[in-house]
């Protein structure tokens, strides 16, 4: 019989309430971001032109430096962001990294095979939520803040691979960077403070993961996302350690650049783009299945927290 309670979390120590931290991260933030902009539109000016900044802000993406200030504004405006924040706050605001990042390696081993499976498993039940998604109408008031054209034809030029080095270079900077430092913000000190705040782990998994999926301001997408959010952040929550999330994360994204190079160069003839690749019999056998190895995730991961409070060890 497996175990439904929820696994008991350390309470971070400090005198700051949920709702308090969440505004100070928030406007910390939001600080960095718009400093971390204006480090990447001036650097990229330096090095380039401030001409040619200004016409990919107007998506003009025709310039050969296109996409080499495209890494500069990503690099400095957002992934920098997303990890420098995290790590201070942790560090400096509420003195308690091993509740806010996990970042113990004190987990079972055997969660790591069982993540990627779940992450395979997972690709049919997103095509259908990405599917149901592209069905839905935007509604106006998200229209004048939805940037998804535009994220698309960037990431395009970005994902756009003539070798394997470049292939390797975006599995790097476009899979393991942004799943460290995306999951040390969300599932990290975001879901952290949203257990605090509700003391309930399945509302902090599911807040977090709405704002994971709002954060990336890509309204067709949200479905999808969310789902990804949530999986990734019962990883977190059941594990006690942000590596199985990192590990989760790096797999989706990884594939999707690996897929596409493939296809690019006509290796493969499957498009990572097709969202019509399963049956409503898939659609079902992959919910089915994925809610399985998630149950079976959790049982692993509390046999190894068992093991550690019997022989006298501290979790972290």
């Amino acid at each position: 019989m497996i175990n439904l309670q929820d696994r008991p979390l350390k309470t971070a120590y400090g005198s700051m309430q949920p709702w308090l931290q969440f505004l100070v991260f928030t406007g910390i933030f939001v600080g960095v971001w718009i400093i971390g902009n204006l480090v990447g539109v001036g650097i990229a000016a330096v090095a380039f032109s401030f001409k040619e900044v200004m016409n990919i802000a107007n998506m003009n993406l025709n310039s050969p430096h296109t996409s080499a200030i495209l890494w500069i504004l990503q690099t400095a405006s957002t992934t920098a962001p997303i990890l420098i924040v995290p790590v201070f706050f942790a560090k400096l605001i509420v003195n308690n990294v091993p509740e806010y990042l996990k970042p113990s390696f004190r987990f079972s081993w055997k969660l790591l095979p069982i993540v990627l499976i779940v992450m395979f498993l997972a690709f049919p039940a997103i095509e259908f939520l990405s599917n149901l998604n592209q069905k839905m109408a935007l509604p106006n008031w998200l229209k004048a803040i939805d940037n998804e054209d535009s994220a698309e034809k960037m990431m395009n030029v970005m994902l756009s691979m003539k070798t394997v080095w470049a292939m390797i270079a975006n599995v790097l900077l476009i899979a393991l960077v942004p799943a460290i430092v995306e999951e040390f913000m969300f599932r990290g000190v975001l879901q952290t403070i949203f257990v605090r705040w509700t003391k309930n782990v399945h509302a902090a998994v599911w807040i977090t993961a709405v704002l994971f999926s709002a954060f990336h301001m890509e309204f067709f997408g949200f479905l999808p996302r969310l789902l990804l959010g949530a999986v990734l952040g019962y990883f977190v929550a059941w594990s006690g350690s942000i590596w199985p999330a990192v590990w989760g994360h790096f797999v989706n994204n990884g594939t999707d650049v690996v897929l596409t190079y493939l296809y690019q160069h006509n290796v493969s003839k499957t498009n990572p783009d097709d969202q019509h690749m399963f049956s409503y019999t898939g659609y079902l056998v992959s919910a089915l299945l994925l809610l399985l190895l998630m149950l079976f995730y959790r049982r692993t991961a509390a046999v190894k927290e068992s093991m550690q409070t019997y022989h006298g060890e501290e979790l972290d």
